[in-house]
């Protein structure tokens, strides 16, 4: 049973690119996501939906199955990915991290639509979540995940001062307009949504302040918004660096330790490979690493015995 859990943990887990069942169940699923949301989206258009309706229902059959398979299984073998497989309760631990929260949301609108009443319209566009699913293949995304995970303390900083100055936006909007436009700024919550529009430098423009002091306070609430449209930027640029530089950091230690006998054999070299695919790296920034690491190797080797390692100098 262990073996088995094993074996199917190796041919899921998006890190495992080693052998060619595993790259070809990542290819079918991957092109099962992709007729799944091309499907949502046409179903949208009433004459090819009325046209293809018995097409469309197969569709979403067979890939509710695949899906929910696939689901049961990555479940089953969580407790040998070394992610979990500490934790007290492996399975739970799965269950509730964010790509098995994708997968289950994946699945769950054609068995919602079993058990409640739902709109037909509403179900369908869940289902368009299922483009969420490619996150697990793509690892630009889950590196931007990472970040996400990484950064989520100080991006929640950064919301609630935004929630702070949208109060105090509306507040001093309702105060300066509610007078003479009660149909838009008659209440705080009303103003929020000028507030929101012009923290956000979106400036839809249906709702514009009209007195002096309306017009000078939203100048005012405009340059904040501008700093506060890049914070959310900046922090992601620097968790992006930050965590890219740690898993260059990490490809260099394990060349280095690869080259300690001065040469890559080839299971040293589809370890590094693994290790690049896994850390999201391109070849092209892996090939770069390499030659750093050899070149240094190579300065620190010069004037030095090639038998012993002292130095001749």
């Amino acid at each position: 049973m262990g073996q088995l859990q094993r074996t199917i943990h190796e041919k899921l887990d998006p890190s495992d690119r080693s052998g060619p069942i595993s790259r070809g169940l990542d290819l079918f699923l991957i092109a099962l996501i992709a007729i799944n949301v091309a499907a949502v989206i046409l179903e949208t258009v009433d004459s090819i939906e009325t046209r293809f309706r018995m097409a469309f229902w197969v569709i979403e059959v067979i890939s509710v199955a695949v899906f929910s398979v696939e689901y049961a299984a990555r479940v089953w073998a969580s407790p040998e990915d070394p992610e979990f497989r500490d934790r007290k309760h492996p399975r739970l631990a799965y269950m509730t991290s964010p790509l098995a929260i994708i997968d289950l949301v994946a699945i769950l609108p054609f068995y919602l639509g079993f058990l409640v009443d739902m709109d037909l319209r509403f179900l369908r566009v869940l289902r368009l979540l299922r483009i969420l699913k490619l996150t697990r293949y793509s690892p630009a995304m889950s590196m931007l995940l990472d970040v996400f995970r990484e950064e989520a303390n100080a991006f929640l900083a950064g919301f609630f001062i935004l929630i702070v100055l949208l109060v105090l936006a509306a507040s001093g909007a309702y105060l300066a307009e509610h007078q003479v436009q009660p149909e838009k700024f008659g209440s705080i919550p009303e103003a929020m949504w000028w507030a929101m529009a012009t923290l956000t430098t979106v400036g839809y423009g249906d709702v514009v302040p009209i007195t002096a002091a309306g017009q000078i306070f939203g100048s005012l609430v405009g340059v904040v918004g501008i700093g506060m449209a890049a914070l959310p930027a900046g922090i992601l640029a620097s968790g992006l660096a930050d965590l890219l530089r740690r898993r260059r950091a990490a490809l260099t230690k394990q060349l280095r330790i690869a080259l300690e006998d001065g040469v890559i054999d080839a299971d040293e070299e589809q370890e590094l490979e693994a290790m690049r695919r896994e850390l999201g790296l391109s070849k092209r920034i892996a090939e770069e690493i390499r030659a750093d690491v050899q070149k240094s190797r190579s300065d620190n080797l010069v004037g030095q015995c090639p038998h012993c390692g002292r130095n001749l100098n």
